[in-house]
């Protein structure tokens, strides 16, 4: 079975006295990491046991008292036992039971858990929990992932020798560029990635657009679908931009409180992500709009409906952007990709700080005959600290 990059992480953080919390979107292969590391531990003789929470009797068991845990997974005498938790979100009062189970019982029991959605996560698991839990997010599968899922380890081990310079040229370059084509339209859910038939790849990311983020919805407590989907799908088509929480108000008549509210609900439930302002003037830098990218390209298309050969599509510049954003969001915390905009309209893409006021620039450009470094002069001055970059398609950067 192909493993995914987080489960290294979980596997040496399991040594660790803190409970395991792996969270992110629905249909992104958690629940198959975490039955993955529960088969390999009990192989290894491992005192091991897999809950799930979609079954109730399992879920009102918990409810109605953590210490029922060991009704269904006996603590040892002599050997920390390992409990994996599937949904843990599911709990009444998740909290509680991380906090009780931990302070009485860390010396001999292990939580490995999963939730789907940070909306509840983010809720139930607050500062009380500090010291208690460390939580390890996940995202779809990104390009490195996506060639091993298709069998193509060969290809990662071709782009590694590139990003390490031990080649300059790859012959098998026009292979990779199909698969990031793939990777572009259809995205990196695992289902989908496996799915080789070009409808039915389709059809998947139809169902995770009509039945698992109305899971979301419904479990985030949102009445109106219908705008909901609206909204996202305009966000979808506005990937890249500003985001005007007054216009998207007035475009769907939606009060501004509802567009923060869903805008919430879309970020912990791992959908979108807002990429905020880098300026020198901290109070100018939180006043200003964020932009906001779509975290999974396949979902982006299927919510505008449109899939095409990117050099094809009328909105690839759009889709480029939002492509490298993916990656330096794989490479470098959240708070730490920015973007730079003037009054007077000067703007790059992104501003990425490596440490204090230290870091690197990317603008991203269709073609390289679209460079124009002139252009970029004021912030080339202004951020000497910022080297600027130019990626474009086919720039061998979006490959690594």
């Amino acid at each position: 079975m192909v493993q995914r990059k987080k489960y290294i992480e979980i596997v040496k953080h399991l040594s660790k006295k803190e409970f395991t919390i792996l969270i992110g979107a629905r249909q992104i292969g958690k629940s198959t990491l975490l039955k993955q590391l529960f088969e390999d531990l009990n192989q290894k003789g491992e005192t091991v046991y897999f809950l799930n929470l979609d079954r109730k009797e399992i879920l009102d068991e918990l409810d109605e008292s953590p210490e029922n845990l060991f009704k269904i997974c006996p603590l040892q005498t002599d050997k920390k036992i390992i409990v994996f938790i599937d949904e843990i979100q599911y709990l009444k009062d998740a909290t509680t039971f991380v906090k009780l189970l931990f302070d009485e019982y860390s010396d001999r029991l292990k939580i490995v858990a999963t939730g789907s959605s940070a909306f509840y996560i983010d809720k139930q698991f607050n500062d009380s929990l500090v010291g208690r839990k460390k939580i390890f997010q996940m995202g779809t599968l990104d390009f490195e992932e996506f060639l091993i899922f298709k069998g193509r380890n060969d290809l990662v081990e071709e782009v590694l020798k590139l990003k390490n310079k031990k080649k300059q040229k790859s012959i098998q370059e026009n292979v990779l560029w199909a698969f990031m084509d793939e990777f572009v339209n259809y995205g990196g859910y695992p289902a989908v990635v496996l799915e080789n038939d070009i409808a039915q790849k389709i059809e998947l990311l139809k169902d995770i657009r009509d039945s698992f983020i109305k899971r979301d919805i419904l479990e985030s407590g949102i009445t109106d679908e219908t705008k909901f989907y609206r909204m996202l799908m305009l966000l979808a088509s506005q990937s890249g931009n500003l985001l005007n929480v007054n216009e998207i108000s007035n475009t769907l008549r939606m009060t501004n409180a509802t567009v923060e509210n869903y805008l919430y609900v879309l970020q912990k439930c791992f959908h979108i992500t807002l990429v905020k302002p880098f300026y020198n003037n901290l109070r100018k830098e939180l006043t200003k709009m964020p932009k906001v990218y779509i975290n999974d390209l396949g979902l982006r298309n299927v919510l505008i409906n449109y899939f095409s050969p990117l050099e094809q599509r009328a909105d690839k510049g759009m889709v480029l952007e939002n492509l490298c954003f993916r990656l330096l969001f794989e490479r470098f915390d959240q708070d730490q990709v920015k973007y730079w905009r003037t009054a007077d309209g000067n703007e790059v893409d992104f501003v990425v700080e490596t440490s204090y006021l230290k870091g690197f620039a990317v603008e991203v450009k269709f073609g390289e005959q679209e460079v124009k470094s002139s252009k970029y002069n004021k912030f080339i001055q202004n951020y000497p600290d910022f080297p600027l970059e130019f990626w474009w398609w086919k720039k061998m950067e979006l490959l690594f």
